[in-house]
């Protein structure tokens, strides 16, 4: 069992670069946003748990998450390849994500982080337009509505989330910022970190870390 994990910045596109990962190769794309969800729609006591917490509008705490990561983990098979999304986010997150990997005989192979200038992060969030009625979501720019402020799909009003202010984006690139410095350094330390050019086109993107994990594994 191995895993990689894709991190960036708010806008950076690892949830993007790593459906088409998904796509292209033969790695599973592990959301801790989606294995929450389900956790709580099964009813497991753990997900049972995650969920007074939500309820509660609290943080869920790492060791309840690295518990439905470590329940996923060991429903897998021993070769089986995992793609963890922004995640982990601190160094608790990953010291319990090593302890998880070993403890189900597996191993972290790359840690890829998406590069991309701040300028182009705060483009490409605060140009961000969604349908209130369908959810579809647009750019200004990169993926503009044939009228504007209209949804081509469904025909509802676009609006630009609360989150996706200029100011807000700014914040949020902060706080990412400060919490993953010290993350980053410890996967530096341990000779996984590998630098990847997000600025460039999704596809491409995709491509130079396949390029990476081919080139690594003698393929």
């Amino acid at each position: 069992m191995e895993a990689i994990i894709l991190l960036g910045a708010p806008g950076a596109g690892k949830g993007t670069v790593a459906e088409l990962l998904k796509e292209s190769t033969h790695y599973q794309h592990v959301s801790t946003g989606d294995m929450l969800r389900a956790a709580v729609k099964s009813g497991k006591p753990v997900g049972l748990e995650a969920k007074s917490y939500m309820e509660a509008g609290e943080l869920v705490p790492d060791e309840v998450i690295m518990r439905i990561v470590k329940e996923r983990l060991d429903e897998g098979a021993d070769d089986d390849l995992y793609m963890f999304d922004g995640f982990p986010r601190t160094i608790e997150q990953a010291s319990l994500l090593d302890l998880a990997l070993r403890d189900t005989g597996g191993r972290l192979t790359h840690v890829f982080m998406l590069q991309v200038p701040r300028d182009e992060l705060v483009s490409r969030l605060a140009g961000r337009r969604v349908c209130r009625n369908c959810g579809a979501v647009y750019h200004v720019k990169n993926i503009p509505p044939s009228t504007e402020g209209i949804c081509d799909t469904c025909g509802g009003e676009l609006y630009q989330r609360a989150d996706d202010s200029e100011e807000t984006v700014l914040n949020r690139l902060e706080v990412f910022k400060k919490q993953t410095e010290s993350l980053i350094d410890y996967y530096q330390e341990k000779g996984l970190l590998v630098d990847i050019d997000a600025a460039k086109s999704k596809d491409q993107t995709e491509e130079d870390i396949r390029n990476v994990l081919a080139s690594e594994s003698g393929a």
